[in-house]
Formats: structure tokens, sequence, C-alpha cells
């Protein structure tokens, strides 16, 4: 569903469960981040998410692995730790057994990998395969990352390349060369836990994860909700080798159009940025990295302990006065 439809949808159910009655409620539709958040005490609150999808790639023990890295970024996203996990699960009754089990092996391996557990889940037929998670995270109540905290001054810093979305549609449309799949489905697969543990051992000031709304969108969205604007370097902006070219020919997916149309007011290009590299930058991801604004004089902390501890990260950009996205 696009961002506008969303939207649309959602606004009976904030007037039906109103922040100002459930104190407990951290986060939740109030402020549509990328989690719901749930105090239980002065130490801990639970971070609830859930998130599915079509495959993505053609063999399903990476579709499952990627399916749950990018539900479980969520828990991430919110500065938190994955403790549970449920499958969901719609497949073809045809689908044979092995298919599946490969599926859920992949997602399996990963919730371990992150440290949680699988406990269960639901499943029922459906003409085309669909899995992903419902997650449950913990957070300390005082150190939830939202989108809300970013202020000008800030630094933004980016954990992983872009570009997975179009790479995918090419490879649906049979023209992606098998190099470049290769690196998009590692990128794909690799967990945001790492970055998230970092960056509370720092301390940041606004966190998002950059998934489906794609670069632009979750940023607007980080920049509204913070009431600040943000710019970003186009040459400072890291992409996954191919997506330029497959964003050359115009092999975006359908969502890069809905994206457009509900953030392009608010998004401003400097003169000379060739307009596939702007729909690039409306294409969505999926398991994306984490986009952090952390406070300018943090800046060299959390670079240093990324650089130490493998963890991959570009500075792409600053938060600035205003309102909307600037491109330059």
């Amino acid at each position: 569903m696009g961002p506008e439809a969303l939207a649309q949808v959602l606004r009976p159910l904030r007037e039906m469960f109103r922040a100002e009655e459930y104190p407990e409620l951290l986060v939740g539709l109030e402020v549509s981040d990328d989690a719901a958040v749930y105090k239980i005490n002065d130490e801990v609150a639970v971070i609830q998410t859930l998130d599915f999808f079509p495959p993505v790639v053609d063999d399903p023990y990476d579709y499952g692995a990627i399916a749950a890295a990018n539900a479980m970024s969520d828990v991430y996203a919110m500065g938190g730790q994955v403790v549970l996990a449920l499958n969901i699960c719609g497949f073809p009754p045809d689908l044979p057994p092995e298919i599946v089990t490969e599926i859920l092996r992949g997602g399996a391996e990963k919730v371990a990998e992150a440290g949680g557990v699988i406990a269960g889940g639901h499943t029922l037929d459906d003409k085309e395969p669909k899995y992903g998670l419902a997650v449950m995270g913990f957070v300390h109540p005082d150190r939830v990352a939202t989108k809300a905290g970013a202020r000008p001054g800030d630094v933004l810093i980016l954990t992983k390349p872009l570009g997975v979305g179009i790479i995918t549609t090419a490879l649906k449309r049979q023209v992606a060369d098998p190099g470049h799949v290769e690196a998009a489905v590692e990128s794909m697969k690799k967990l945001n836990r790492h970055a998230a543990r970092l960056m509370q051992s720092v301390g940041v000031n606004a966190c998002t994860d950059i998934t489906g709304f794609a670069l632009l969108g979750h940023a607007q969205e980080m920049a509204e909700k913070s009431g600040v604007g943000i710019r970003f370097y186009l040459e400072k902006l890291p992409f996954l080798e191919g997506a330029k070219g497959y964003a050359e020919d115009q092999l975006f997916p359908g969502g890069t159009c809905r994206n457009q149309e509900h953030y392009a007011p608010q998004v401003r290009f400097a003169l000379g940025i060739p307009e596939e590299i702007q729909m690039l930058l409306y294409t969505p991801e999926t398991s994306g990295g984490l986009l952090i604004a952390v406070p300018s004089e943090k800046l060299e902390e959390l670079t240093t302990i990324f650089s130490a501890e493998g963890q991959e990260h570009w500075t792409i950009g600053e938060v600035v006065e205003g309102e909307g996205i600037e491109v330059v």
C-alpha cells in the first residue's frame, strides 16, 4: 500500500486509540514510527512489529532470510534487540514442502543469528507465496530511538548501500547481472543488529530504516516528525554496483512512482541531477540500512566504533533548519 493510501486508512484507528488514553504506549499510531513500543516498567519496554511480502529472489532459503531480516529491522531502527518472533506464512497448496522448509529455515536461521527464538506462527493458503515475521524486541524506555529526535547540526549516517529494489526488479524482468544480484542478496540478508547496538553505545538523536518508502520517503518522515530539514549530498550516497545502470534503463518498480507522487512536494533537487537518479532515490528498498542522525560532537566516536567493529557506514548528509528534503 502506498504512503498516501496508508495514511488515509489509519486515520480512524488513530481516533479510536488516542495516545492520552494509553500512557504506557510510548510509540503507536499517533506518532507512526517504525514499530510500536509499550513500556512494561522503568527498565523494559517491548517493541512490536511485523512484516511480510512475496518473494524478491528465486532461492527459497534466501527469500526466507531476507524477509526475516527485513521484519527484524524495525526493532533495530527503534534501538532495540530481537527477543521473539512468529512466522507469518501464506503458501500455495501445491508448493512443494521442501521449498516451504527452505523458506522457513532461512527465516529461522536469521532469527537465531539475531539472538531471538521462533516460537510458532500462522499459515494459510495463498495463490502467491508470502512470508515474514511478527517480531518482539526489548529496549530501555529511556533509550527508544525514533524518527522524531533529529536536530539541526546532526550528521546523517547510512549503514547499507542503496539499490536493492531496482536490482531485484531487474531480476524479475530477467535482465539482471548475477553478480549484481548476489551483492544485493547479501546486503538484504545482513542484519542491522550490530549497527543498532553500536549506535546505542554512543547515543544518537534519531533513527529509521530504509525500506518501502525509499531513502527520500523515510528521510521525509524523519524531517517532518522532527520539525527539521534534511540535506543529502548526492556524491556521498552509496549505491550497489549496477543500480545506476538499471535506473538508466528505466527498470523501476511500481512503488517508485507511488513514492514520487506522495513525497515529491517535499523534495528539492539541485539543477543537473538526472531524472533517473532522482527516481532511483524514490525506489523502494528491501531490508535496507539504518539512517541515523547523530550529534556532530558524537560523529567521530560513532564512526570510529563503526570502523573498529567492521560496520559499514557512509556519511551522507546533515540535518538543517527548515523543512523537507534537499538533494545537492
